[in-house]
């Protein structure tokens, strides 16, 4: 394996890692915008309206999206092992 292979396999991992966690983290963003919106116009300031509605927001997203998770990481994970035995 030369380095413009394996700088190939990092970038193709990074994006891998961004694409998994991207719906995750922006149903947490949108969910924490949201609450912090509503905290602020009707001023309740209590710590736990926050964690408890974006635990629930994103555990129901990795819940439904989870099949595609295993599907992207199942095809990176065969294209390693095809580079793997492709190395000898």
């Amino acid at each position: 394996m030369n380095e413009t292979e394996l700088i190939e396999t990092v970038r193709e991992a990074i994006l891998i890692s961004i694409q998994i966690g991207a719906p995750v983290m922006l149903i947490g963003l949108v969910v924490g915008v949201v609450i912090a919106l509503f905290q602020a116009l009707t001023q309740i300031q209590e710590i736990t309206l926050v964690f408890v509605p974006k635990i629930l927001a994103i555990l129901l997203c990795i819940f439904a999206f989870f099949p595609g998770m295993v599907a992207i990481l199942t095809a990176f994970m065969q294209t390693l092992a095809d580079r793997m035995i492709g190395i000898n």
